[in-house]
C-alpha cells in the first residue's frame, strides 16, 4: 500500500445538548503526513442524519475518485447520532473504518438510548452491527469496526496514518479543527 493514500477522516465538534446542531469535520490527508482538504457539514444532535452526512461528505468532496478510507472517530457523530457503516460503504464504496479508544460498555449504551430514544432498538443494532476489534498499540489499545475492506488493511492503514500516540492524524487533525472553531480553541485528546 502506497505511504501516501488520501484518507478521509471524520469527528464531531464538542456540543451541549440543548444544542441542535454540531459541526462535523471532515480533513482528506495523504497518509500521516499531508493536509489536503477540509470538508464541514452541520450534524443535528441526536438526530438520525449521520449516515446521510457522511455520504455527502464523500459523494461530494472533489477528493472522491482518489479516497482509499474513510476513519471516524467512534459509531456515533453528535451524541446518538449513530452512523451505519454498510450504508456509508454502499453508497460510496470507500471503505469505513471507526476508531474509539475504549472498549464499548454495550449495556450503558442500552439503557441511555432505552432513556431517550423511541427508535432506541434501530440505533442499538446499528451500533452492534459488525466485530469490534482491538488493536494492540505501543500505548493503550484501540477498538476499530470496518466495512468493505479486510482487518489487516484496516491495520495499515491506522498504522500508516498514525504519528504517535494512537490515534490516526485525519481523526486527530479532524478533532482540532472541530473543537477550535467550536470554543476558538483546539483542546483534549482527540
Amino acid at each position: 500500500m502506497k505511504k501516501q493514500i488520501r484518507i478521509l477522516g471524520i469527528d464531531d465538534s464538542p456540543f451541549n445538548f440543548n444544542q441542535k446542531f454540531s459541526t462535523a469535520i471532515g480533513v482528506v490527508m495523504r497518509g500521516a503526513g499531508y493536509l489536503d482538504g477540509v470538508l464541514s457539514r452541520q450534524i443535528t444532535v441526536d438526530g438520525i442524519d449521520s449516515t446521510f452526512i457522511c455520504i455527502d461528505m464523500v459523494n461530494n468532496s472533489r477528493f472522491k475518485d482518489q479516497l482509499r478510507a474513510v476513519m471516524i472517530d467512534g459509531i456515533a457523530l453528535g451524541g446518538f447520532n449513530v452512523v451505519n457503516l454498510k450504508e456509508i460503504f454502499k453508497a460510496t464504496g470507500v471503505p469505513i473504518i471507526t476508531i474509539t479508544r475504549n472498549e464499548p460498555n454495550y449495556e450503558n449504551i442500552k439503557k441511555a438510548l432505552k432513556h431517550n430514544f423511541g427508535d432506541w432498538e434501530n440505533r442499538f443494532n446499528i451500533i452492534l452491527d459488525g466485530d469490534l476489534h482491538k488493536i494492540k498499540t505501543s500505548y493503550k489499545p484501540i477498538f476499530i469496526k470496518y466495512v468493505g475492506i479486510s482487518y489487516s488493511k484496516a491495520k495499515e492503514i491506522i498504522k500508516l496514518s498514525t504519528i504517535r500516540g494512537v490515534i490516526p492524524e485525519p481523526i486527530r487533525i479532524a478533532h482540532l479543527i472541530a473543537s477550535g472553531i467550536t470554543k476558538g480553541e483546539s483542546y483534549g485528546k482527540s
